[in-house]
């Protein structure tokens, strides 16, 4: 058996010489080694389009003043969500490397003007929003098929969405908004992972920097504790994820997975005093997911539920009250946060022989998700806003295996004092490897 490891994923696994059932859901790095054939180089990507029309408002107080805005007219958006590109690189010997780079909403523009209005003043203006990173960066050693060693920036594989984030791993023109919302996404952070595959299971476990809880907000619980504004990771405060997947029954991909770590003092400069130095932040999350992939049926699913430690303390943190700096300030942070998720879609050009033969799919629909990033009052505060429902239903259609053309509507629904927010989306994705 060939003991390279061919690369790589935007779940950062790998693949070793033991294949996954062809119709189980896999990472991407397991059709890299299937279709490297021998060549040392990978190179691949992903990318996204994406047409919205919002039949709700999009004011800022449309949730603290819902009646005055019931009759706001729509508003319309386009969008690259995410344009990705993977080069990867077997050394030999065991030894491989990764990367990930990633433009969301286009990359960012900055550029300088010559300002005749201003008698010809040089002024610097931001020319596009949006976000360029390095997602993964890292060196691997592969022992053996159960045992790699991956050292560097890595993606965190807590939950459905962050271990299979493709845009051929979900139907919804966008990622489901569940995790999403919730969690980091991509979470990738700087560490260390221990990963391999032995019989039906493939597992890993990671040591990491912990989040930082200045980032941890009302409306998205964890999901911009990775991030930092800084030049380096601050690891002050540490963490640990594992994720376990088996594929024991044929077309079916079981996972789990979980985090721990403390984010409170995860910060620069360290202050050793107050807060900081007296509670912990600890993050826990755990997550159940599952792909089915037979019988012309796709059925994804998961279920998180996250806790933080000391939530009602993060108001009193020294950089959530420095108005100057660049961390989240007045918002209160809920102890609890969850998110669940179904989606199921079925191949009608299976049942036509002349599409099937040519490799066309056609997946019609459904999914429903519930999700609250501030599940538990803190300090006797309300944000009922952030309690969703949401269901959607449309069509993918895959000429070719790497492309989908995707259509939905979905309905967004809150409590009844708030109005609903209906929608539809057009997009066009491809993931394919070129070399």
């Amino acid at each position: 058996m060939n003991k390279r490891i061919f690369i790589l994923s935007a779940l950062a696994v790998s693949l070793s010489t033991m294949s996954l059932p062809s119709s189980a859901q896999s990472a991407a790095a397991d059709s890299v080694y299937r279709n490297a054939g021998g060549k040392r180089l990978s190179v691949g990507g992903y990318g996204e389009i994406a047409l919205t029309r919002n039949f709700y408002s999009d004011h800022l107080s449309r949730y603290s003043q819902p009646e005055e805005h019931k009759n706001d007219p729509g508003h319309g958006r386009f969008d690259i969500p995410h344009a990705v590109i993977y080069i990867g690189y077997d050394f030999g010997k065991g030894w491989s490397m990764g990367t990930e780079i990633e433009f969301e909403h286009g990359g960012t523009g900055v550029a300088y003007e010559k300002e005749e209005e201003e008698g010809g003043e040089w002024e610097q203006e931001t020319e596009k929003a949006g976000e360029v990173a390095l997602e993964q960066f890292w060196i691997q050693k592969s022992f053996a098929g159960w045992a790699n060693v991956r050292m560097g920036h890595i993606v965190v594989p807590v939950g459905l969405n962050n271990a299979h984030h493709e845009p051929q791993n979900f139907f919804t023109v966008y990622r489901p908004e569940g995790e999403n919302t919730i969690l980091p996404s991509t979470w990738h952070q700087t560490g260390v992972s221990f990963w391999g595959r032995y019989a039906a299971f493939r597992y890993e476990l990671q040591f990491l920097a912990g989040l930082n809880a200045d980032n941890f907000t009302n409306t998205g619980w964890i999901n911009k504790g990775a991030s930092s504004p800084l030049e380096f990771e601050v690891a002050n405060k540490y963490g640990a994820a594992l994720r376990i997947d088996n594929y024991s029954i044929k077309g079916l991909r079981i996972g789990l997975s979980g985090y721990y770590g403390h984010s409170i003092g995860n910060s620069y400069p360290r202050n050793a005093n107050g807060v900081e130095a007296k509670y912990k932040g600890i993050v826990a999350v755990g997550a159940f997911d599952f792909t089915y992939n037979a019988h012309n049926w796709i059925v994804r699913g998961q279920a998180d539920y996250g806790y933080l430690g000391a939530a009602d303390q993060l108001k009193y943190i020294y950089n959530r009250t420095n108005k100057k700096s660049p961390f989240h300030h007045s918002a209160l942070v809920s102890k609890n946060a969850y998110a669940v998720g179904i989606e199921a879609g079925y191949d009608v050009f299976s049942q036509i022989s002349s599409l099937r033969a040519d490799n066309q799919q056609l997946y019609v629909f459904g999914r429903y998700e519930q999700y609250n990033p501030y599940a538990s009052t803190t300090k006797n505060v309300t944000y009922d806003y952030t309690e969703v429902k949401r269901f959607a239903a449309g069509i993918n259609y895959r000429p070719v295996p790497q492309v989908a053309v995707k259509a939905e509507y979905s309905h967004r629904l809150l409590k009844s004092i708030y109005n609903d927010e209906p929608s539809v989306s057009i997009g066009v994705a491809y993931e394919g490897w070129f070399l």
